[in-house]
């Protein structure tokens, strides 16, 4: 008798992609405008720069914390329901911040804004783990991120940063993305007590014994993907600082830098939907850790202004493919979504700390040692990640119905 168990796992399709990537994109938005949300802080509130800072991290705080209480919530029957609460208390706070411009409500707004935006997160997150091929879907999803992101960061600077141009655009943007929740894939329903059984493939129902390893490996797998995530950003953070100081960086090769990083998780995330996964996940998700850990000691060695451009670009392409692995290693631990719904609230913890982080190892280090000890901590997290992508392949193997069980449900 065969032990794989029914695939609950249903085939991308455009309308679940655009609910499941644009709520993503949704939660995650205000990552990426944080520096026009500082702008726009200080513009309303009249304050300098650091607070402002300390503002945008509190509230970006406050969705990663969202993020992963919700997050069990999410792997189940409601997670539809969190999505949709978490969108309209993200376009209530944003909008009140951008339509009140009083300090008192514009602070609790962008408060309020990033809780929501934590229920878009751990929502979306988890559904990325209905999909057939979690590599190729993590992709899509990667492409998806980067393409309306890019888009979006080009046209906000075109009005004044105040409130209601760019917390306006976070609040409309969470309002259009609930219309799409509807087409947010439901999560399966899942006894973990029972035995596996051939007849719950009809209903969609499975049922197993929960894998131990299973357990163990997602754990191990969020608290690789938060370290990995200071290691990470603690770089792009002193980038325009170190690149500066030691290479001669100006504002524009800056731009260009960041411009071409951009660029290059687009190209990563085209690679990966073309490859999914014919080169399998452990290897290729260690491999990319490893040569990303060389190129940022590299990095703090360079002193031409170009090179360090080139290597800075080409360091980022390879970190968005491995942050494209690392999701799809988390949506095949488990269909359900349990893992890969609070790893990206993981990830914003770890990221929204590494502009101190970065600088406080920067002060005690230097730049070389900073970036020396970013690029060993890669190559030992690269041994963990290998270990959890293996697993994360075999198990997922474990949902593909065995030829009886097929003809059993035909007949």
């Amino acid at each position: 008798m065969s032990h794989s168990l029914p695939s609950v796992r249903i085939p991308l399709r455009l309308p679940s992609a655009v609910a499941t990537f644009g709520i993503g994109i949704a939660g995650y938005l205000g990552v990426n405008l944080s520096p026009y949300m500082i702008a726009a802080a200080q513009s309303a509130l009249g304050v300098d720069v650091l607070t402002a800072n300390w503002l945008i991290t509190g509230a970006l705080l406050l969705t990663a914390l969202t993020g992963l209480a919700t997050a069990k919530l999410s792997a189940g029957p409601h997670r539809l329901l969190v999505a949709r609460v978490g969108l309209v208390v993200a376009a209530a706070g944003f909008g009140a911040a951008a339509l009140v411009p009083t300090p008192g409500v514009v602070v609790a707004g962008l408060l309020v804004g990033g809780i929501g935006a934590g229920g878009a997160v751990s929502s979306s997150g988890a559904a990325l783990a209905a999909f057939v091929n979690p590599d190729r879907v993590s992709g899509f999803s990667g492409l998806a991120n980067r393409a309306v992101v890019t888009v979006i960061l080009a046209l906000v600077p075109l009005l004044p940063l105040v409130p209601i141009s760019v917390f306006g655009t976070l609040a409309l943007f969470s309002l259009a993305v609930l219309f799409t929740s509807a087409w947010l894939p439901s999560a399966p329903v899942v006894d973990h007590a029972a035995a596996p059984a051939a007849d719950a493939a009809p209903s969609g129902l499975v049922a197993r014994r929960p894998h131990r390893a299973e357990t163990i490996a997602g754990f191990a797998l969020l608290v690789t993907f938060a370290l990995w995530a200071v290691s990470e950003d603690s770089l792009w953070a002193m980038a325009g600082v170190m690149g500066a100081d030691q290479a001669g960086l100006t504002p524009e090769g800056l731009g260009i830098a960041l411009s071409g990083a951009t660029a290059g998780g687009i190209v990563g995330a085209i690679l990966l939907m073309i490859v999914g996964d014919r080169l399998g996940r452990a290897v290729p998700l260690a491999v990319l850790l490893v040569a990303g850990g060389a190129l940022k000691i590299v990095e703090g060695f360079v002193t031409d202004p170009t090179v360090f451009i080139v290597v800075f670009i080409t360091w980022n392409t390879l970190y968005a493919i491995a942050f494209f692995y690392f999701v799809a290693t988390a949506a095949a631990l488990d269909a359900d979504g349990r893992w890969s719904g609070p790893l990206l609230a993981v990830y914003l913890v770890g990221s929204s700390l590494t502009p101190v982080i970065g600088a406080a190892l920067v002060e005690a280090l230097g730049y070389q040692g900073f970036v020396v000890v970013l690029g060993v901590a890669s190559f030992v997290l690269a041994v963990p990640a290998f270990l959890v992508a293996r697993i994360s392949s075999r198990l997922q193997r474990t949902e593909e119905p065995a030829p009886v069980v097929a003809e059993e449900v035909a007949a």
